[in-house]
């Protein structure tokens, strides 16, 4: 499998030479790192070239890393059943790139291309239908960047009273939230609830 990749890397090096970035192989896997403005052409080529066939999408995810100017990637998993060979591409892109739909070239890239949407704010310019499809309506923010609070912003329940679901700020309602680090064999310099009323030695 590893030669076969190695080969794949090759034959990719030579006919898409300044289209594709850097490739790495690692861990029996062949990833190919591609920019925005080629993604569709380089996505065409791996679909259609006889010695790849990458007909089947199988995933595209995020990832976020906030310290870089370009934070997230965008990550394409492809499948060539023909060849029985797996390829990733990777695309950079910030909170205003347009990465390009591959919903022309694979129509199953739509829903995951709304997921990274969804979850980490990624424009698809193209797309037929950019819409939120894990959150709900009027949600704030994109819960799977490293910067979204893991409390959220708002909390949803049913009112009774109102026959209805609400949405409210969220109110964390746990008394303790302030923990003091101490060795327990130390103690605290404070009494803990419920200590009061144990019986003096």
């Amino acid at each position: 499998m590893a030669l076969a990749l190695h080969e794949l890397s090759t034959y990719l090096g030579e006919k898409l030479s300044g289209r594709i970035g850097e490739t790495v192989l690692a861990y029996g896997e062949l990833t190919v790192c591609v920019e925005p403005g080629n993604l569709t052409e380089v996505a065409t080529f791996l679909r259609d070239d006889p010695r790849c066939q990458f007909v089947s999408i199988i995933d595209i995810c995020g990832a976020d890393y906030p310290s870089r100017a370009k934070r997230f990637d965008v990550v394409y998993h492809l499948l060539s059943p023909k060849q029985n060979v797996r390829i990733r591409l990777k695309v950079q892109a910030d909170e205003e790139t347009l990465v390009p739909s591959l919903t022309g070239v694979y129509p199953g890239a739509d829903w995951f291309e709304r997921e990274t949407y969804d979850l980490y704010g990624v424009l698809f310019s193209g797309h037929p239908d950019l819409r939120r499809i894990l959150t709900d309506y009027g949600f704030e923010g994109h819960p799977l960047r490293k910067d979204f609070p893991l409390t959220g912003f708002v909390e949803v329940r049913y009112d009774d009273e109102a026959k209805r679901v609400i949405y409210e700020p969220v109110e964390l309602k746990q008394e303790f939230r302030n923990f003091d680090f101490l060795s327990p064999w130390e103690g605290t310099d404070y009494v803990l609830p419920g200590d009061e009323k144990a019986k003096p030695n």
